[in-house]
């Protein structure tokens, strides 16, 4: 059983940065890849980005390739999403999850933090 919490979400303007965070509990964070998701008003939720269980491989979406850093430190059971450069469209809400293997499905979500970014 792993439980995730995120944290850091805010209100941004256009260009801005924001480092997102996900506490996990249970003992074996560590062995999951571990993935971020996001959901606009009106959208589905979508992929933006996701990191194996060592931190030695990513993947991301092609809309945030570039701007957004996904990263972990395992001794902290926690991982992270560091936005850069941050648009209009990135407005949603944004979950973490522990991934079943080296998929984007969910075995674990988050309740989710709000990210707005305003011109």
């Amino acid at each position: 059983q792993v439980q995730l919490v995120e944290s850091g979400g805010g209100l941004v303007q256009a260009g801005d940065s924001l480092r997102l965070s996900c506490a996990a509990s249970g003992r074996s964070f560590s062995s999951y890849a571990m993935g971020w998701f996001r959901q606009a008003p009106g959208k589905e939720r979508e992929f933006v980005a996701r990191i194996i269980w060592s931190g030695g491989f990513t993947n991301y979406a092609d809309s945030v390739k570039g701007r957004f850093t996904i990263s972990r430190d395992n001794a902290k059971n926690t991982v992270y999403l560091q936005m850069n450069n941050l648009k209009l469209e990135d407005t949603a809400v944004y979950y973490c999850a522990a991934l079943s293997g080296w998929t984007l499905k969910g075995d674990y979500w988050g309740q989710g933090t709000q990210v707005t970014v305003s011109s």
